[in-house]
């Protein structure tokens, strides 16, 4: 009986350890993808760097020496960016290129010290996003922007963890994406952190919930410096529908849910990304660029994706950023699975033999193409799960396709039934064999 049950024991130790170690190694593989390494041989062009009006208000985006969320970088820069009411920058530790969500490689406007060399004292607005890898040039830069007068600091999402290790939220209010801040409770006590609403607004410190609500946040402050009328001109240009003026907007509070298991399992055992290509072109808007890396990519794990250019140079944004594509583009042998277009038809491609899916409507919020078709392409559970990441409020009417990724949920099943099918033949072959030397052993 005390065999059994111990044959018992292992035969489920096995059941779970194979899928376990399997989807670890997914795990790691694919958290490794959201941020590949740099490979873009392009130079970047001999553009001259922006010209800063003293008659405007600066506003710095900052962005870490490793990387930076896509969407949480783009959405308040094209926000402030859309009013022609400010200066608007990205800024670095230095001036080389820097890698957001998914692999879109964006060339700073100005480095730290060249944005020192242009104004006599700090930005009016700095804006941190989720930064990707060590934080600790920039928590530096923060803390010197800060003792030298630094008026009004944004944060966007996880942004709010940087602004937390430079001690410049202690005893304040604050807010971050919904998952972080499990994290956030515990690593920083001293901050009174909120959940509930897109923004915080404790005067000279406004901080957001995740991703999408950094629109929120960037109109908050042009609401405050330029007016509420050009903060919801804004939005309705942006086609954001979420923003109200004069107050912080309520969100209902997320939690973990068994639903949201299907993040771990496209991360775990979706072994076969495709690799899809997503097109840039002089003039695409920096939220279309957002709407096509970060859904794809960071916590839904569905792509791997790879910026190209139809001519392979680099191209100027909607609001003039440099983006850096890795690759140009060859009809008779494309290298990708399918191609998606932030904005536009696909002009210039020629005729392809793979899929070329322009991402969105002229008349809808760039996201709202990129959930239709996450869950036209893979299943409903994840598009909705990619929105609940976002922070994005929408309802899963109108999102078409299958209800839950059902072959990857049998893929740890499988492998949970290899790992015990293997012990149970293991210990058959054992007992054989030992039956063998027993009954052979007399003759010694």
């Amino acid at each position: 009986m005390r065999r059994r049950i111990v044959r018992i024991l292992v035969v489920a130790v096995a059941a779970l350890v194979v899928p376990a170690a399997v989807g670890a190694l997914g795990v790691r593989r694919a958290t490794d993808e959201v941020y590949p390494d740099r490979v873009s041989g392009v130079a970047p062009p001999a553009w001259s760097a922006p010209v800063l009006d003293p008659g405007r208000p600066t506003v710095a985006i900052v962005l870490g020496s490793a990387g930076a969320n896509v969407a949480d970088t783009l959405a308040p820069y094209e926000v402030f960016a859309a009013t022609g009411r400010f200066n608007v920058v990205t800024v670095a530790p230095t001036p080389d290129p820097v890698t957001l969500t998914g692999g879109l490689d964006l060339v700073p406007d100005l480095s730290f010290a060249q944005l020192a060399a242009r104004m006599a004292g700090p930005p009016d607005v700095i804006v941190v996003p989720q930064l990707h890898g060590p934080t600790s040039d920039v928590v530096r830069w923060l803390r010197a922007q800060r003792r030298q007068g630094a008026p009004l600091l944004l944060s966007v999402c996880v942004g709010a963890e940087v602004l937390a290790d430079a001690g410049l939220l202690d005893g304040r209010p604050a807010t971050s994406h919904w998952l972080k801040l499990i994290g956030l409770r515990r690593s920083h006590r001293d901050v009174r952190w909120t959940e509930g609403v897109r923004f915080v607004d404790d005067g000279d410190v406004v901080s957001t919930a995740g991703v999408l609500s950094g629109i929120d946040g960037a109109l908050r402050v042009v609401e405050r410096l330029v007016g509420a009328a050009e903060a919801e001109r804004v939005s309705r240009e942006l086609r954001w529908s979420g923003y109200r003026p004069g107050e912080p907007v309520a969100i209902a509070g997320a939690r973990p849910a068994p639903r949201d298991l299907v993040a771990l399992l496209s991360a775990a055992y979706r072994w076969n990304r495709p690799t899809t290509g997503v097109l840039l072109a002089d003039g695409v808007g920096e939220i279309e660029l957002a709407a096509a890396f970060r859904p794809y990519t960071e916590l839904s794990y569905l792509a791997r994706l790879e910026a190209f250019s139809v001519d392979g140079r680099a191209v100027r944004s909607r609001h003039g950023l440099t983006f850096l594509p890795r690759s140009g583009w060859n009809p008779a042998e494309p290298g990708f699975d399918r191609v998606l277009v932030p904005t536009g038809g696909p002009a210039g491609l020629g005729d392809t033999s793979i899929p070329v899916h322009p991402l969105h409507r002229a008349d809808e919020f760039p996201v709202d193409g990129a959930l239709r078709d996450i869950a036209g392409t893979y299943d409903v559970a994840t598009a909705r799960w990619v929105a609940k990441s976002l922070q994005y409020p929408v309802p899963d009417q109108g999102l078409g396709g299958p209800r839950w990724p059902w072959r990857l949920t049998a893929a740890p099943l499988l492998l949970a039934g290899v790992g015990a099918a293997a012990v149970i033949l293991l210990g058959r072959v054992r007992r054989r064999l030992g039956g063998h030397v027993r009954l052979g052993a007399p003759n010694r």
